[in-house]
Order: structure tokens, then C-alpha cells, then sequence
């Protein structure tokens, strides 16, 4: 999937092209947790589709829930879906990041290697 560092810089509309397949894997990641904090809700809680939504729309968000939980059940799944909210942000921004620190990794590599070749002259 990524160059290996003897190879040549990426070019950038090929690079770009690696961003989006990166941002969309991120959509998908942020759209499955969503959905579970969406159906947990409902079927902890009983809130609406609506009110579900929004309250996994917050924890997703870092901002918190919005509606008072009152089955233990329920409060069980917040208190997992905050802690599972807080490694897949972690994960989204890992997987936007990805492609350019091994853009940055691979331009200092072969920065590295123009610097070895120039002092064996």
C-alpha cells in the first residue's frame, strides 16, 4: 500500500488520491460507531432514533451525553461507548494522519540518503 522508502516520492495527485481513500476509510469508521451509539441508545434506553442519534452524536463528539440515563443497563453502555468514543477518535485521527507522516518519514529518508551519497564524493 505505501512506497517503500527506496522508491520515489509519491507524486501529489497520486498522494492526494491515498488522503481520500484514507478519508473515506475514516467516514466508514466514524459511521459504524455512530451506529452503534445509535442502536445501543435505543435499545438500552428506549430513547427515539432522534434522541439516540444525538446523544451518540455528543459522546462521538467529546461533548457528552445530552438525555439523563435511568436503566443500569444504560448507563453500562454510555460509560463503554465513551471509553470505545475516545479510542475511535484516536483511530480517526490515525487514519487521516497516516498518509502524511509517511509522506514527511519518506522525504527526511530520502533527504537522508541525497546527504550520505554528496559526502562519499
Amino acid at each position: 500500500m505505501y512506497e517503500h522508502h527506496s522508491k520515489p516520492l509519491l507524486p501529489i495527485r497520486q498522494f492526494i488520491y491515498r488522503f481520500l481513500r484514507h478519508a473515506l476509510l475514516a467516514m466508514v469508521v466514524i459511521t459504524v460507531a455512530l451506529g452503534i451509539g445509535v442502536v445501543g441508545y435505543h435499545s438500552f434506553e428506549g430513547l427515539s432514533w432522534l434522541d439516540s442519534f444525538l446523544n451518540a452524536s455528543m459522546i462521538l463528539g467529546g461533548m457528552g451525553p445530552v438525555d439523563e440515563l435511568y436503566y443500569p443497563s444504560a448507563k453500562l453502555f454510555a460509560g463503554f461507548y465513551a471509553l470505545f468514543a475516545g479510542l475511535g477518535f484516536i483511530a480517526f485521527a490515525g487514519i487521516l494522519m497516516l498518509p502524511f507522516a509517511h509522506r514527511f518519514l519518506h522525504s527526511i529518508h530520502l533527504d537522508s540518503k541525497d546527504t550520505e551519497v554528496r559526502s562519499k564524493k
